[in-house]
């Protein structure tokens, strides 16, 4: 910032030592001796925008009007503006009559620009650099209001047409082509200077609180401001000196072009100006809003931790503060709402970018169902975080993108993503860790966040979480242990049946198709030689692409074990057990004390190691040692070593005694977790030997 500020610094002094005269601007400013009144000067500049608007003579040659036409004048200004305008210029109309007396005056004829415009600033000596300005530009108005009034008039109107004789109208008219590039250039010099006059306007109106006179930026553009205005007052001077001269003109002065050209210089000198005060008023802009989102990220801090009746002001913090539009919306009712419709209900706070899953929506979408009085117990708000409109403008790609997801969702969602103040985007990166993974923050009734994030445990149990609290979460987890059912839960509901006939259960995973084969025909034969009931189920991989597909197909077709029927299901499986790990790591558990964790572990570490893996249990307590495929299968074409123990001791434990006897004691363990969830373990532990794994960052496109 600081080396952008010293370069316009130095651009500031290029640009205006080499157009201005110093000497001449000392002058200027040594007039300026404001009495302390202060004028809200942007309902005058309202109704001089109005009548240079309505006044376009460019827009129809004036030759319409020798036909009869009378312009049709577009509305008026508000009353509101109106009467804003009434109080000013109660005080200030005086001097608007003065100023234009003395413009009209000493444009009359000719004579010095410089000197009527220095004339012009000592008789505004008493006011603020906008209103000096503001005021010119209003006495201009006024004139040329009033010519081209009668210009537009006089064919229609008696009173008008003797008016346009006095000052010579119909000869102008019947020159309107010839004057057509003057006009032009007069029009495009007023734009000019309305612009820059707005800007010097939108400097004044900076709230003070946000930015002080010693702001560098500020300071640079207020030593500009009265450059700026001078040439405004000396750009009306020439102006009105083409209005007076049109009066009694000769064919030579019709002709003549050199007062476009002089009118046309003025306009870029102007443009020039206004361009640079605007890239000033931009840098004090983003200055302002710095320190706004500075005490708006503050003040929801405040908010979010101050205790409250109902959840009305913090939801308001967080989707939209003000009152002036209605700020959520449903799809499924294409209806808009208020917040209020959100009080003392407990709320979901969806939050995630626009590439959220159709799966993560559908299992949200089920659970808000499920919940038979949804509306009364509970409420689901999506939250679109997208990128900074500074950072990557928002497109029409983005808004159609937007509202696909946004029609997938029955529940309410942010009407459009621009409401989200940039102090929210904050609060939710820095305060509840969002990173692209979809979060569910749990607010209560009273406006407590009772859980950062319940997509883990809503994963994991489903329905059975409500009401989504921390306290529920960890009573869940009090009353759970490492068996089949928390495992598979109700992805294939012939579990429970295999497990209500006391069967062998196998659950295995990989995407070796080779690996598969000579596994699922071990294990069957070594169960048949056994004689136990063993029931196979393939679980596929954490990321089920194109080569998971084809290996379902393969199973079933070659009738090797049970499948899941949609590879959406497969996906499930390893999410929930990815929830599972964030879930305990989320309450502070570790992998040395808490046994559900450590097996989660060996289950996600084998699914990383992109190898096959297997697990076998009987029932919900008795499980085979969690092992990868090359150990299992190893084990059980060695069966004939172990089966003597099996029929002693039973087939698991014989099993895992086998396991352990022959576990390699070289290997190398992968746990791949997502880097996007916003919480990585600090710890963890080896799979095969317990040791700490070192932690290493790896880039991966995830394809087949």
């Amino acid at each position: 910032m600081a080396a952008t500020r010293n370069r316009l610094l130095r651009s500031d002094r290029h640009m205006f030592s080499a157009s201005d005269d110093n000497a001449m601007m000392k002058h200027i400013v040594a007039t300026h001796a404001p009495d302390g009144t202060v004028f809200n000067v942007r309902p005058l500049i309202q109704i001089i925008e109005d009548i240079m608007h309505m006044v376009d003579p460019t827009a129809a040659a004036p030759a319409a009007h020798l036909q009869g036409n009378v312009a049709e004048l577009p509305p008026v200004a508000n009353t509101e503006v109106y009467n804003d305008l009434n109080e000013m210029l109660e005080i200030m109309a005086i001097t608007i009559n003065k100023v234009s007396c003395e413009i009209s005056c000493k444009c009359t004829g000719g004579g010095d620009a410089h000197a009527t415009t220095t004339e012009l600033f000592h008789l505004l000596s008493n006011y603020g650099w906008d209103a000096k300005a503001a005021i010119t530009l209003a006495a201009f108005a006024m004139n040329y209001g009033e010519f081209w009034l009668v210009a537009q008039l006089y064919t229609a109107n008696p009173l008008a047409k003797s008016l346009a004789h006095l000052k010579q109208l119909p000869d102008i008219l019947e020159h309107a082509e010839a004057l057509k590039p003057r006009f032009e250039a007069v029009t495009t010099l007023i734009k000019a200077m309305l612009d820059l006059t707005l800007c010097i306007v939108k400097f004044k109106e900076l709230p003070s609180q946000y930015i002080s006179d010693d702001t560098p930026e500020l300071v640079t553009a207020t030593a500009h401001i009265p450059t700026a205005v001078y040439w405004i007052i000396r750009s009306i001077v020439a102006c009105t000196s083409i209005l007076m001269n049109l009066i009694g003109m000769g064919h030579e002065h019709i002709t003549t072009t050199t007062e476009a050209w002089e009118l046309s210089s003025l306009a870029h000198k102007i443009s020039n100006i206004h361009d640079h005060l605007k890239h000033n008023l931009q840098l004090c802009n983003h200055h302002i809003n710095e320190k706004q989102q500075i005490e708006a990220y503050e003040t929801l801090l405040r908010v979010m931790d101050t205790p409250h009746l109902d959840n009305i002001k913090p939801l308001k913090h967080l989707i939209y503060l003000k009152d002036d539009q209605l700020p959520l919306y449903k799809s499924s009712t294409k209806s808009r709402v208020s917040i209020d419709i959100l009080r003392k209900k407990i709320v979901l706070l969806l939050i995630s970018d626009l590439d959220i899953s159709q799966e993560e929506i559908m299992l949200l979408d089920q659970i808000y169902k499920e919940v038979g009085a949804g509306p009364d117990q509970f409420e689901v708000v999506w939250l679109p975080v997208v990128p900074n409109h500074r950072s990557a403008p928002w497109t029409e790609v983005n808004q159609k993108k937007f509202e696909v997801v946004q029609n997938m969702m029955p529940w309410f969602s942010v009407f459009h993503p621009s409401l989200l103040d940039p102090s929210v985007i904050k609060y939710i990166k820095e305060v509840w860790h969002f990173n692209h993974k979809p979060l569910l923050v749990v607010m209560d009734p009273h406006g407590n966040i009772v859980n950062p994030n319940a997509m883990h445990m809503i994963w994991i149990w489903g329905i059975v979480a409500f009401p989504f609290t921390r306290l529920r979460e960890e009573s869940l987890w009090r009353d759970e242990e490492w068996r089949i059912e928390l495992l598979v839960d109700s992805i294939e509901p012939k579990i429970i049946d295999w497990i209500i006939d006391n069967k062998y259960i196998c659950l295995y995973g990989g995407d070796d198709m080779d690996w598969i084969r000579k596994f699922t025909k071990t294990a069957r034969s070594v169960a048949t030689a056994a004689g136990i009931p063993l029931e196979m189920l393939y679980v596929g991989k954490s990321n089920p692409k194109i080569k998971v597909q084809k290996n379902n197909d393969i199973i079933r077709d070659e009738n090797l074990s049970d499948v899941l029927p949609d590879v959406n299901l497969i996906w499930y499986f390893w999410v929930r057990l990815e929830s599972m790990l964030h879930s305990k790591l989320q309450h502070g558990k570790s992998f040395e004390n808490d046994p559900i964790l450590r097996e989660i572990n060996v289950m996600l570490t084998y699914d990383g190691n992109d190898q096959g893996w297997a697990v076998i249990c009987r029932g919900s307590k008795e499980w085979m040692r969690r092992t990868n495929g090359d150990t299992v299968l190893t084990s059980l074409e060695n069966h004939k070593e172990w089966e003597e123990g099996a029929r002693e001791r039973g087939f698991l434990p014989a099993l895992n005694d086998h396991l352990e006897a022959n576990q390699s004691p070289h290997h190398c363990n992968r746990l791949i977790l997502p880097g996007d969830t916003g919480m990585v373990p600090e710890r963890v532990v080896c799979a095969e030997c317990g040791r700490s794994m070192e932690r290493f960052i790896l880039y991966r496109c995830c394809t087949d």
